[in-house]
């Protein structure tokens, strides 16, 4: 009986190992390296660089994916010319994510429709890149499901799975009261979070008037004690992108593309 080819087996060893770059590359790479007379070490290197390279693009988008992400979005496609009160400098070095490395907090806070979960989406895109476990939630939904899973007698294990997040996005506080029990269990993953694992909040509402939707002023300054104790603030005090689009096609000038909250 014929024993099997060399390249078969190889391809076999390889599938067990779950190496499917170097399973798709080793041929390529083997052509090329044999034409620039590589050594044996250089030809390892080049397959072990690709299977690295790989493996760290299936993470990164397994992060993104489980990030749940309500819309992707990058720096790239911000206009900071049309929204003039944003810090750019401070934005740009929040990108490089040595906040979350220091476990400090991130607050974006101004008008409806200036931009603030465009710019939250795209540090936490950042983050995810970086290696960082990331979860997005708007405060409301975050909020039905702690009260969901409370019901479930499962609350302890949704905390659970917040508490190994390196980055927890929490979008659009302000828009909608809480009952006092939702507030209770905000202020819960608050704290909990608290010098452990960053929050990125975005609001539409100063400091002062929190107490609308979180009703009690001693929860309301408890929570705020927590998350501004170690915070980089964006502020975004623009007119409305939306707004603007909108004047814009009352006066039949062409719009320009739509941007987020």
């Amino acid at each position: 009986m014929t024993p099997p080819k060399p390249a078969v087996l190889l391809e076999h060893y390889l599938r067990q190992l779950k190496l499917p770059a170097i399973l798709r590359e080793y041929a390529a790479v083997a052509a090329a390296c044999t034409q620039d007379r590589s050594d044996y070490a250089t030809y390892l290197l080049r397959l072990v660089e690709r299977e690295v390279i790989e493996r760290e693009h299936r993470a990164a988008e397994r992060r993104i994916k489980a990030a749940g992400f309500p819309v992707l979005k990058t720096l790239d496609t911000f206009d900071f010319a049309a929204q003039p009160s944003i810090n750019e400098v401070l934005v740009r070095e929040l990108m490089r994510g040595e906040y979350v490395a220091g476990r400090e907090n991130v607050l974006l806070v101004g008008n409806s429709g200036t931009g603030k979960t465009h710019l939250a989406c795209a540090l936490a895109f950042a983050a995810c890149a970086q290696g960082r476990r990331v979860r997005f939630f708007t405060v409301t939904g975050l909020v039905t499901k702690l009260l969901e899973q409370r019901e479930e007698r499962s609350l302890e294990r949704l905390h659970r799975q917040l508490e190994r997040q390196d980055l927890l996005v929490l979008d659009e506080l302000g828009y909608v009261p809480f009952s006092k029990a939702g507030a209770e269990l905000l202020f819960e993953v608050v704290s909990r979070a608290y010098e452990r694992t960053s929050l990125l909040v975005t609001t539409n509402l100063p400091f002062e008037q929190w107490t609308e939707v979180l009703g009690g002023e001693r929860l309301t300054g408890a929570l705020l004690d927590r998350l501004t104790h170690r915070v980089h603030i964006v502020e975004a005090n623009g007119e409305s992108y939306r707004l603007r689009e909108s004047k814009r096609r009352q006066r039949g000038r062409p719009p320009r593309e739509s941007r987020g909250s």
